[in-house]
C-alpha cells in the first residue's frame, strides 16, 4: 500500500512543480519584460536629458572629451557623439573596441529604424544601443549614442530567476510536506480497508479496520468492517454445516459412494474404505469403471445411469478369504430443472445379519437333526423290547447299552447347548482368580491320557518352567482343554501324537495344541469356529460330538480378553494357539 500512497504524492508533487514551474517562467518573463521595459525606458530618459544638455548649451560643438567621459562615468553607461554623416566625435570607450562601435553606429545610421534601439550581438558580449537625433537650429547636427553591455541586463535577470528559484523551491517544499499530510491523512484508512479485503478473500474473516471515527472515510471503514462480521459469521456457520455433515458422512456406518455426470469419483467416505480396504486418493477424481473391481458395483452404477431410477439390490461380494453380504442402493441425483448431477451408492454390511438369520436356520436344524437321531434310536429300541425282544437277555442288554449310549449323548448335546446359551448371555461372568496353567493342563493330560492310549496316540507336554501362574476361570480354562486336546486326539490316526507347548511371555501366555492328525482344509477353517459345523461329520457323531465345542471354546477364550488361532495343512496335522494375558483388568 505505500506503492499507492507513493504514487499519489507523486502525481501531486508533479501536479505542484508543473504549476510552480509554469508560474515561475511567467513571472519570470513578466519580470523580465518590465525590467527591459524600465531599462529602456531609462536610457530613453537619460538620452533625451543628453540631448537637451548638448542642445541647450550651443551642440555638438560646443562639448568636449573630458564632459562625455564625465557624463559617462556618471550613467555608467558609454557614451559617443557623432556628427549627422555618422563620423565619430566624442567617445567614452576605449579605443581598442572604436572600429566595432563605429561599424555598428555606420549601421544603424543607415538602416534608419524606428526604433530608438538596437542590440548587437558579439562573441563575447552583446551591445545594447539607445541614440537621440542632436538638433541645432532645428537642423540635425549629429547623435548621442548610450551603449552598454547586455551583462548588466543578465545580471539582472539571474538575480530576479534566483529570487524566483528560491521562492519556488520553499513553495514546492511546503507543497510536499502538505501533501504527504493530506496523503498520509487520505490514503491511510484507504490502505488499510485494502489491506482488510485482501485478508478478506484470502479468507481471514477476523480482520478488522481500525479506522478512526472522525475519519472522512468512516463509511468506507464501517461498511467494510460489517462485511468481514457478516462474512465470519457466515463462514463459521458453513463450518459448523460443514463438520457436521462430514462427521455424518464418515461415521454413518455405511460405504458411501458420490459419482458426478460424467462418471468420475468425487466423494468417498470412511466407511467405504475400511469395508473394501482401498485407499481414498486412489479413487478420487477417478472414472468409476478404472478403479471399482467388482463387477456387480459397476452394473448397479451403470443400471443407475442408465434407468435413472433409483435401484436397490443384495450383492454378495468377495472380500480377501471373506464373502460378505451388502445391501446397496443407487440413488440418481437429479437438481433443480431436473438436471443430471450424478450418483450416490450407499453400502450396508448386512453380513451379520444373514449369518444370523443363517444361524437360526442352522440352529434349528442342527438341533432338530441331533436330537432326532438318538430320539428315534431310542424309541426304536424300545419298541421293539416292548414286542418281546426284551425276553432275550442279550438282546435286551444289548438293547438297552445303545439306549443308555443315545441317551448319554442327548443329555452331552443339552448340556453344551445349556452352557453355549448361558456364555452368550449378556449376565454371563467369569470367576476370575490366580491359578497354576501348568497344573490345569497336566490334569486335563491326566483325564484324557486312557483315552489317547487306547488309540495308541503320545501325549506330549512341553514346558520349561515348573509353574505359570495367571489370572483366569479354572473350571472354564480346563473345559477349553479338554474339548481342544479331545478334539486332537478324536482327528489322530493311531500311533500319532499330540503336543501341547507352553510360552510364557512378558504378559501374555500362548499354548499351543498340535496334532498329527487329517488336518483341515484352507476354506473350512473359519466356519470351524461355528456352532454345529463339523470338519468331518461321520467321526464327529460316531465319537458324540455335538458341534459346539469349538464354539463354546471361541467363546470363552475371547470372554478372557485371549485370542485363538488355527494353523493346519489336509493330511500333516493342525495346531491351535490360544494367546491369554497374565492379568485381566
Amino acid at each position: 500500500m505505500n506503492r499507492f500512497r507513493s504514487k499519489l504524492l507523486f502525481a501531486l508533487i508533479s501536479l505542484v512543480v508543473i504549476g510552480l514551474v509554469g508560474l515561475g517562467i511567467l513571472l519570470g518573463q513578466l519580470f523580465k519584460s518590465n525590467y527591459l521595459d524600465t531599462y529602456n525606458e531609462r536610457l530613453n530618459k537619460e538620452g533625451s536629458l543628453l540631448k537637451l544638455y548638448i542642445e541647450n548649451n550651443g551642440g555638438v560643438n560646443s562639448i568636449n572629451q573630458d564632459q562625455v567621459n564625465e557624463i559617462s562615468q556618471l550613467l555608467n553607461v558609454r557614451l559617443a557623439i557623432t556628427d549627422n554623416n555618422g563620423v565619430l566625435l566624442f567617445d567614452s570607450g576605449k579605443q581598442s573596441n572604436l572600429n566595432g562601435i563605429k561599424e555598428n553606429i555606420n549601421e544603424v545610421l543607415k538602416e534608419k529604424p524606428e526604433n530608438e534601439t538596437k542590440l548587437v550581438e558579439h562573441d563575447e558580449y552583446d551591445l545594447h544601443y539607445s541614440w537621440k537625433p542632436v538638433l541645432k537650429a532645428g537642423k540635425l547636427e549629429g547623435y548621442i549614442f548610450i551603449i552598454t553591455k547586455t551583462s548588466e541586463l543578465q545580471k539582472a535577470y539571474g538575480q530576479i530567476w534566483l529570487i524566483l528559484s528560491i521562492s519556488l523551491v520553499i513553495a514546492l517544499v511546503v507543497f510536499i510536506y502538505l501533501g504527504y499530510r493530506i496523503t498520509a491523512r487520505y490514503s491511510k484508512p484507504i490502505e488499510a480497508a485494502t489491506h482488510v479485503a485482501i485478508e478478506l478473500a484470502e479468507g481471514n474473516y477476523w480482520a478488522r479496520v481500525e479506522g478512526d471515527e472522525r475519519s472522512e472515510t468512516r463509511m468506507l471503514s464501517s461498511s467494510i468492517n460489517v462485511l468481514a462480521k457478516n462474512l465470519q459469521e457466515m463462514s463459521k456457520a458453513q463450518e459448523i454445516q460443514q463438520d457436521r455433515l462430514s462427521a455424518l458422512i464418515e461415521n454413518m456406518g455405511a460405504g458411501l459412494l458420490l459419482i458426478d455426470s460424467g462418471g468420475f469419483i468425487n466423494l468417498i467416505n470412511k466407511g467405504y474404505t475400511e469395508i473394501f480396504h482401498v485407499i481414498s486418493t486412489n479413487y478420487l477424481n477417478k472414472a468409476y469403471y478404472e478403479v471399482i473391481e467388482q463387477e456387480e458395483i459397476r452394473n448397479v452404477i451403470g443400471e443407475v445411469f442408465r434407468t435413472e431410477q433409483k435401484v436397490k439390490k443384495h450383492l454378495l461380494l468377495p472380500l480377501g478369504i471373506e464373502r460378505r453380504y451388502f445391501d446397496v442402493q443407487g440413488i440418481p441425483i437429479i437438481g433443480i430443472n431436473n438436471v443430471w448431477k450424478g450418483v450416490l451408492l450407499v453400502f450396508h454390511d448386512i453380513t451379520e445379519i444373514k449369518k444370523l438369520e443363517q444361524m437360526r436356520k442352522d440352529f434349528v436344524a442342527n438341533v432338530s437333526h441331533e436330537l432326532k437321531t438318538p430320539v428315534t434310536s431310542i424309541k426304536g429300541f424300545t419298541e421293539t423290547l416292548i414286542d418281546g425282544a426284551m425276553n432275550n437277555q442279550d438282546t435286551l442288554e444289548a438293547f438297552l447299552s445303545i439306549i443308555h449310549k443315545e441317551s448319554d449323548r442327548m443329555q452331552k448335546l443339552i448340556q453344551d447347548l445349556l452352557d453355549f446359551s448361558k456364555i452368550e448371555q449378556h449376565g454371563f461372568k467369569l470367576y476370575i482368580q490366580n491359578l497354576d496353567l501348568l497344573e490345569l493342563i497336566n490334569e486335563v493330560i491326566t483325564m484324557l491320557d486312557k483315552k489317547a492310549k487306547l488309540k495308541n496316540i503320545r501325549l506330549e507336554l512341553e514346558i520349561n518352567r515348573e509353574e505359570l501362574y495367571i489370572q483366569g476361570d479354572y473350571d472354564r480354562l480346563k473345559q477349553v482343554f479338554i474339548n481342544l486336546i479331545s478334539n486332537a486326539i478324536l482327528y489322530t490316526q493311531p500311533n500319532g501324537n499330540v503336543k501341547i507347548s507352553l510360552f510364557d511371555h512378558e504378559k501374555t501366555v500362548k499354548i499351543h495344541v498340535k496334532d498329527s492328525g487329517v488336518g483341515i482344509k484352507k476354506e473350512e477353517i473359519p466356519r470351524i469356529f461355528e456352532r454345529f459345523y463339523r470338519v468331518d461329520r461321520a467321526r464327529a457323531r460316531d465319537s458324540g460330538g455335538t458341534g459346539l465345542g469349538l464354539a463354546i471354546v471361541k467363546h470363552l477364550v475371547e470372554a478372557h480378553h485371549g485370542n485363538i488361532n488355527v494353523r493346519s495343512t489336509v493330511g500333516e496335522g493342525s495346531e491351535f494357539i490360544i494367546e491369554l494375558h497374565k492379568y485381566i483388568n
